[in-house]
């Protein structure tokens, strides 16, 4: 029915593109005009449309002409003109849109359209890429154009230290991976000084695999953690329990059913994930840790271990979604099937894998600062993205992010061939199928690239492959490391390639095979020759001579501009190693063609059809000729958790062989409504994440807001005397309370907080009589008076900017100090708020009503603690040391360990209030010179 509606009346990407036709027209029509322009001429264009944009024209009123500029500087510095669709996109994208486009059509050129148009803002053009290799590439290609054009390139990644970064964010454009923006958006909201601030706002981005960042990892935040406290032996206890347990595993847990009477100790519910103890195995738990009831409120750490054990043994499965590798559990990403170095899951899961699989139990930690990946992105006034595949999530941009999708054609027509899902009854009939699939390309020399949905599965294949003596490759999270090299072979003539679902991101498959691969290969080859005959000679050791073959290889077909001989000479080789092979894979490439061109068999369906349409999307480009099929059996996870039970009874009523496919589309209707099933479980869940979040950002925001308020130099005197008027306020109600006969005890309890602070214990005394004519205005004028006055004092004494400074300082401390205590007591609030459901409140609501009251209370907490801390903070000077005179002499001091220390910093670039004292003492320079009134350093 949709599609009867879809072909009368058109789909919502032909009803906005007909609407963008005409602007890339009007780019189009000014090719001629800008060919005719000189280099200089071209490159003075950003100045007159940066004047223009300053003058009052709008982006949409320079696009245009700035497309045209880009346009042609892409053709004389890259020799890559934007074809239509190209340009077509590059408008979808700066209209704050996910442009849909096929693998192959060139989304990497497309982006540097918007990105050199916003880029004349002057605030800042974002290109968020999956990995570094991406980031660096792009920054460096793509960046001669943005560089011919007279703007400038950042790049931010892993390896650009700190100090580097804020000059990489000033940049017009920015190429950097989304980790990386958002550890750096949370670092700089907890820096002490605004110079420590690297980011300067968040005006435009363009995701790149938009899909892959803003869906796949939306439910994982991004954590910037401390050590918390000494790894718990609990895990390994609980560990050792847990393997003794019996484990019933359903399909889905049915709510209304009685567990007294199930043996198991725990189930597992397969479709939701999730492993819970029965009644039987609760019992079990209270004799084997001698508890009484296990359900008390004071068990509940206890059974957070025991719950992690059993999760650990019954749901989480190594070589599926981790693996153990160098002692270490490493997570598997479920969507691309790359390994996940550095992250962890949280709430102890990690640690509880790690007592199972016997490595070492690593410290918790304690959450310094977070956000979700939807949270950061939303902060972007203008968010586009660009991938292959976006239009079944088209939903979840919608609702979370306010962006619709555009199919955006392709330049020549796909004439793929997608067959319809072979079903068969068993999983033994499936792989039987499957290798002879294999067998019958491999012997026409057609090559095949085999799809599966985890580690476990490509190795199984692997295996009768090598039993049958089929020559292919492997590429899992196993073999990762020449995950490029593999893919861009798979097209060779008779190649057989297995891989999991990280068969894709950022390479191109080539049909006969990528001769820019082979050739970096063969250069590869000679460089590790040449350098081990260096190593022989003495003249590099072996690590030196690693990194220069590393560098070399990398440089030999990179784009960044260089006058290093070496690499120049590297580059020239592998420009005649290039053309050789070059030759040889377009004559390969007429053969493959030939004889059918890729085959992709995908041997199940993931639980996203995104990512089958990922896997399909690499055949074809570009009007290749290829074919596609998917493979299903119905023991599949898939079809046997949320297909219908009414298809198997069909088979066996029917007599159906386990070798004979299915071919019906009742079939076909059932796996996509599974698929379907799942992904709005996956969106719910997700949705779910971000109502939590959303609770916790509003209050971030708040903080965060607060924090740089402070850091850019606001005078924070007003807001502390107005903090130490409320402390004050907030006790006398608290001793006296609605009464209107004022005691002396009551008088006392309202004095005592603040003796030893401003108060002496015989400041603002009253007898008894005086009690009776006073009233609680009265009582709480004379306490404030006497803190104004002692805080003045001690600001004569200290002087202003030293007082300004200590503010400044104890606010920030306090603020970040309880900020983290504030994420921890969230989490935990979070953790048990399910269980409202059971007393019919809304879990949702009653975690914002409870969220709220525990942000005042935080609040509250900050305001005390600062007014303590400022009155009691005592400030330390001293004459300045001899070697410190001696360091402003000569520019340089000695440092404690005996090496020379920086000369001294000057203001813009003052040290970090935990960094050594550059004047040598050896202490923290927030408890040296940053002290003193005459502070060299500011």
């Amino acid at each position: 029915m949709a599609n009867f509606f879809t072909k009368i009346f058109g789909t919502h990407s032909s009803h906005e593109l007909k609407k963008i036709y005409p602007i890339a027209d009007k780019v189009e029509a000014l090719e001629e005009q800008f060919k005719k322009l000189s280099d200089e001429e071209l490159r003075a264009k950003t100045d007159e449309f940066k004047k223009r944009y300053q003058d009052g024209e709008t982006l949409d009123q320079l696009l245009p002409e700035a497309f045209a500029t880009c346009r042609e500087a892409s053709w004389r510095v890259l020799g890559m003109r934007h074809y239509r669709v190209q340009i077509i996109g590059g408008i979808v994208l700066h209209q704050g849109r996910i442009a849909e486009m096929k693998t192959g059509e060139g989304k990497t050129l497309m982006a540097t359209l918007p990105a050199y148009l916003n880029a004349l803002t002057g605030k800042g053009v974002h290109i968020v890429t999956v990995n570094d290799y991406l980031a660096k590439r792009d920054s460096e290609w793509m960046g001669k154009v943005y560089r011919f054009l007279g703007l400038n390139v950042g790049l931010v990644i892993h390896e650009v230290p700190p100090q580097a970064r804020k000059a990489m964010y000033a940049a017009d454009i920015t190429y950097g991976t989304n980790n990386e923006f958002g550890f750096d958006y949370l670092r700089d909201n907890m820096a002490i000084y605004k110079q420590a601030m690297v980011q300067r706002g968040h005006a435009f981005a363009i995701v790149d695999e938009v899909d892959s960042i803003l869906i796949d990892e939306a439910r994982t935040p991004l954590i910037i953690s401390g050590q918390g406290e000494k790894s718990s032996q609990m895990y390994e206890i609980a560990d050792r329990f847990a393997v003794g347990l019996k484990c019933l595993r359903v399909k889905e847990v049915d709510a209304k059913e009685e567990q007294d009477d199930i043996e198991a100790d725990y189930i597992v519910d397969e479709k939701a994930k999730t492993a819970t103890l029965t009644p039987h195995g609760q019992k079990r738990a209270e004799a084997y840790f001698k508890v009484e009831n296990l359900s008390d409120p004071e068990n509940t750490t206890l059974q957070h271990y025991i719950n992690q054990a059993i999760k650990a043994r019954g749901v989480m499965q190594r070589d599926v979604d981790y693996v153990v590798r160098d002692g270490q559990i490493i997570i598997v990403d479920e969507f691309t099937g790359r390994l996940m170095f550095g992250r962890r899951y949280n709430e102890g899961l990690h640690q509880a894998i790690e007592a199972k699989e016997g490595v070492k139990v690593q410290h918790e930690s304690k959450t310094l600062a977070t956000i979700t990946f939807q949270n950061y992105f939303r902060l972007y006034g203008k968010l586009s993205g660009m991938t292959g595949t976006a239009l079944t999530e088209e939903e979840e941009f919608r609702h979370t992010y306010q962006l619709d999708v555009i199919e955006i054609p392709t330049n020549k027509p796909v004439i793929r061939k997608d067959n319809p899902d072979a079903v068969y009854k068993n999983e033994r009939g499936k792989i039987n199928a499957i290798i002879s699939r294999i067998e019958e390309c491999h012997a026409k020399g057609q090559p095949i690239l085999v799809g599966t949905i985890s580690i476990e599965k490509s190795e199984e294949l692997s295996k009768i492959l090598k039993a049958k003596g089929i020559k292919h490759t492997v590429l899992n999270a196993k073999h990762h490391e020449r995950e490029a090299d593999i893919v861009a072979q798979a097209g060779k003539y008779g190649a057989v390639t297995i891989a999991t679902n990280m068969a894709g991101r950022g390479t191109d498959i080539m049909l006969g095979g990528n001769a820019e691969t082979l050739a970096l290969d063969d250069l590869k080859r000679g460089l590790i020759k040449l350098a081990e005959s260096k190593v022989q000679e003495g003249e590099l050791d072996e690590r030196t001579a690693k990194m220069f073959v590393d560098k070399m290889v990398y440089e030999a077909n990179g784009h960044a501009e260089t006058d290093n001989p070496g690499i120049l000479a590297v580059r020239k080789k592998f420009d005649e190693l290039y053309k050789l092979h070059k030759a040889q894979t377009d004559a390969d490439a007429e053969k493959v063609r030939a004889a059918g061109g890729l085959y992709i068999l995908g041997t199940e369906r993931h639980e996203s059809r995104r990512i089958d349409n990922q896997l399909r999307g690499r055949a074809g480009r570009q009007g290749d000729p290829g074919e596609s099929s998917f493979y299903i059996s119905l023991e599949d996870d898939l079809m046997r958790l949320f297909g219908s039970e009414r298809i198997q009874n069909m088979m066996d009523t029917l007599g159906i062989d386990e070798n004979e496919p299915i071919d019906q589309k009742i079939l076909s209707g059932a796996i996509e409504s599974a698929q379907k099933k799942i992904e709005s479980r996956n969106f719910a869940a997700r949705k779910h994440v971000l109502e939590y979040d959303d609770v916790l950002n509003t209050q971030r925001k708040i903080i965060y807001a607060q924090r740089l308020q402070v850091l850019e130099g606001k005078d924070v005197k007003d807001s502390i005397m107005k903090m130490i008027d409320d402390t004050i306020a907030h006790a006398v109600h608290a001793a006296i309370g609605e009464n209107h006969l004022i005691s002396l005890e009551m008088v006392e309890q309202a004095r005592r907080p603040f003796i030893g602070i401003f108060l002496r214990p015989d400041d603002c005394t009253f007898t008894a009589e005086e009690c009776d004519d006073l009233t609680a205005e009265q009582l709480t004028a004379e306490l404030a008076e006497q803190a104004h006055k002692v805080y003045d004092a001690k600001e004569q004494a200290l002087t202003s900017p030293i007082m300004r400074e200590l503010e400044r300082v104890i606010l920030l401390k306090n603020v970040d100090s309880k900020w983290m205590d504030h994420i921890d007591a969230m989490t935990e609030l979070r953790n048990g708020i399910g269980l409202r459901a059971y007393g019919q409140h809304d879990p949702v609501v009653e975690y914002k009503r409870e969220g709220f009251d525990m942000f005042d209370a935080m609040i509250d907490s900050i305001r005390e603690d600062t007014v303590r801390m400022i009155f009691l903070a005592q400030v330390r000077t001293r004459e300045e040391p001899k070697r410190e005179q001696v360091a402003k002499e000569t520019g340089a001091a000695g440092a404690s360990d005996g090496s020379v220390a920086p000369a001294p910093k000057r203001a813009g670039n003052r040290p970090g209030p935990n960094d050594p004292c550059p004047c040598g003492s050896g202490k923290k320079y927030k408890k040296c010179c940053y002290l003193k009134p005459d502070d060299p350093y500011k």
